[in-house]
């Protein structure tokens, strides 16, 4: 085996299934491991979920169900997805996994006992979705920095992690290193906006909820985000801080982290600084690639501009969504996915000039040569720059993957398609073959198409790993393993081809826009229909219809509402946690539908007597209200 290469994504957060977007990064991972299999090297590829936190409780308990059954069903949804974009990773790690649980108590043990962590009180905002903390000043208009969300203020109990303790030793390291952060402008940013204004302790447990890790000597806190996510990168390897494991050291310190551009500094700064505290070396590199937009825009549920990587691949097929992906994307700006873009560029690049090529020379070879491949005559005009392209290209991708530039790579091989379709138009083998005295020249002419062909195949398996096979199998070849591509002529005499079979068909753009959409109107995203019950189950309920007297605010809370409803000849108070997506005043005089037999229950110190229904409605939620105006108290039967 060649050397030993340690590559990651960032572990996705199941909150939600992810869109293509978030997609982007374990496909593009994949390649760059893929390749490094190819060259020979002995490759680790991990990936996997990040399953604990405020925002996954809070989903669960809106759907009535258990964190871990919920994040069970994500994790299985990014796991799939993951499978259908024949991703190879070499292991899936679940932050809910035991052993994950068990190093983790065991991190955080010991940087508490050495003084690293220490228990304090929180006081400042914190924004859910992103699970950060901030102080006021910096806040961006009141809002969230990194996501422009509302935050709310929090007071809590809490242990912190002393990261100031070690900014001068990572900032001295990043001058030592300067490939540790890529790319280059990404660097700048951390050091500049983060590194040099001095670093603040970071609060590494909670109080407020109880889905995570708990602390084994203080059960009150849940271990926080960042010792639990981050350190998955070891733990996965069998690290705990009484005993290494033999694939931590095999492995590590791992060559690349690639991670998403918006979670840099949790990588770049809280990850090393945990890592220099634990006595372990640091990573040697992390890339933080760009994001993949919806046109210009960030995709976002709310927004409807989704994509899902499982809608792409059931209209055009796995390998077109890889190509668009690794293809469409700069190295260090953001990318750009529209169907349209997508479709324009699935006709062009796939199946007008690869699958062209193709169909064609094999097609040639059937019919000219019965389907064998013969070497025939070669040193015309045309044949030796065509070699040259072809074998000088594996030496190109192979710098250009050095440095993950994963675009520019796929252009250099589409530099070898495009000279083997101008090869065809200058030597014109169907003319050619109108003569018995041009027969050995047509045969090179299609040996040289063939053999183009076959370092084409070699070079896609990284990016594209089924059409690579696909190729092979149809012109017959053997050989397309990384040392054959750098000579030309691997083919041999008499070697039979295929049947000439249309790698990707081409595409009927108005029609398939029109399945699209027609599609996307059919395929609303729903929760999972629950388990069927008893009809006696549900007679059990008594669900009515209320009229809402009052409504108000519960003080020093964000997202509480006191109801007084009129139910009939009497009154009723509920306490609702709909405050972020309603306005009080809004509601007063509306009828709305509540269960009215739940047994009463004390909320933040009054007493809640039903259960307004809600439904939820682009990431928020609606009180479900009468169409009519209907006497209250009425019954819903």
């Amino acid at each position: 085996m060649g050397k030993k290469f340690y590559i990651t994504t960032a572990i996705a957060y199941t909150s939600r299934k992810p869109h293509i977007g978030n997609t982007y990064e374990i496909v593009l991972t994949d390649a760059i491991a893929r390749f490094r299999r190819f060259l020979g090297d002995d490759v680790f590829f991990l990936t996997g979920t990040d399953e604990h936190g405020q925002k996954i409780q809070e989903i669960a308990e809106k759907e009535g169900i258990a964190p871990q059954a919920y994040v069970d069903r994500i994790a299985g949804q990014i796991k799939d997805i993951a499978d259908m974009l024949n991703v190879s990773y070499d292991k899936f790690i679940r932050t809910t996994d035991d052993y994950h649980i068990a190093a983790v108590q065991k991190i955080f043990k010991k940087l508490y006992e050495q003084g690293d962590i220490y228990k304090s009180e929180y006081e400042g905002w914190y924004c859910t979705p992103c699970e950060s903390f901030w102080t006021e000043t910096q806040l961006v208009d009141g809002k969230c920095p990194d996501c422009n969300r509302e935050v709310k203020k929090t007071k809590e109990e809490a242990y912190f992690f002393k990261m100031s303790k070690y900014q001068d030793r990572l900032i001295k390291y990043i001058e030592e290193n300067p490939d540790f952060i890529q790319p280059e402008s990404r660097k700048k940013e951390m050091i500049n906006n983060f590194l040099k204004v001095g670093l603040q302790d970071l609060c590494v447990s909670r109080t407020s909820f109880n889905w995570g890790i708990p602390v084994d000597f203080d059960d009150k806190h849940v271990v926080y985000v960042w010792i639990d996510a981050l350190s998955n990168y070891i733990t996965a390897l069998g690290y705990s801080p009484d005993s290494k494991g033999e694939l931590y050291n095999k492995y590590w310190p791992a060559d690349v982290h690639i991670i998403g551009k918006d979670i840099l500094r949790f990588h770049t700064i809280y990850w090393p600084i945990m890592l220099m505290a634990l006595g372990e070396p640091l990573p040697k590199q992390v890339f933080g690639h760009p994001w993949l937009l919806f046109g210009e825009e960030k995709m976002s549920k709310s927004r409807g501009n989704v994509i899902y990587a499982d809608e792409l691949i059931d209209h055009f097929g796995v390998d077109a969504v890889r190509y668009y992906l690794l293809h469409e994307m700069p190295y260090a700006q953001d990318g750009s996915i529209t169907y349209d873009t997508f479709i324009a560029r699935y006709n062009s690049d796939l199946a007008n000039t690869l699958g062209n090529l193709v169909n064609r020379t094999v097609a040639m070879i059937n019919k000219y040569f019965g389907g064998e491949i013969k070497k025939g005559e070669f040193g015309g005009e045309f044949d030796e720059d065509l070699r040259s392209v072809a074998t000088s290209a594996i030496s190109n991708i192979e710098n250009m993957m050095k440095t993950w530039h994963i675009a520019d790579s796929i252009d250099e091989i589409w530099k070898v398609v495009n000279r083997a379709n101008k090869y065809i138009d200058e030597t014109t083998p169907w003319i050619l073959a109108k003569s018995e005295e041009e027969r050995s020249r047509l045969a090179g002419v299609l040996y040289n198409l063939a053999e183009t062909i076959r370092i084409i195949s070699g070079l896609l398996t990284s990016f594209m790993p089924k059409t690579a096979e696909e190729i092979k199998n149809q012109i017959g070849a053997q050989d397309i393993s990384y040392e054959s591509l750098k000579t030309f002529g691997n083919l041999k005499d008499g070697t039979k081809v295929g049947a000439a079979v249309p790698l990707f068909a081409r595409i009927d753009a108005e029609a398939k826009l029109e399945e699209l959409f027609s599609d996307a109107e059919e395929k609303i995203d729903i929760a999972p229909f629950k388990d069927y019950c008893d009809f006696e189950d549900f007679e059990k309920l008594d669900i009515r219809v209320g009229k809402v007297l009052e409504c108000e605010k519960v003080p020093k809370s964000d997202k509480l509402l006191r109801f007084t409803l009129e139910v009939g000849s009497e009154t009723r108070q509920i306490l609702s946690g709909i405050a972020k997506f309603h306005k009080a005043e809004e509601l007063v005089g509306k009828n709305v539908i509540f269960i009215a037999n739940l047994k009463p229950r004390k909320i933040m110190g009054f007493e809640s007597q039903g259960m307004i229904l809600s439904a939820e409605f682009k990431d928020g939620l609606t009180a479900l209200t009468t169409i009519n105006e209907i006497q209250s108290g009425a019954e819903i039967v």
